[in-house]
């Protein structure tokens, strides 16, 4: 999965031209949490009761990565 999240990056920086990439994952999910972090983005926040998952509200961790720091890796 990270190595496919890799490709989408490189992508969305070298053909679509973003200057920021933003990951949104279940706070509770660890295993998807690891792959903004295996990929050095970093954690801004986290928006609180962002939807509905199984019937229990849960929050979203945010995690951003700016073109800058991807062309640094």
């Amino acid at each position: 999965m990270t190595r496919c999240v890799k490709a989408m990056i490189n992508i969305g920086i070298q053909e679509l031209g973003l200057k920021k990439i933003e990951i949104f994952c279940a706070e509770g999910n660890h295993r998807s949490r690891a792959i903004p972090e295996r990929l050095g983005f970093m954690q801004e926040g986290v928006i609180r009761r962002a939807f509905d998952l199984y019937g229990e509200c849960v929050n979203l961790a945010v995690y951003g990565l700016l073109v800058e720091e991807w062309k640094a890796e």
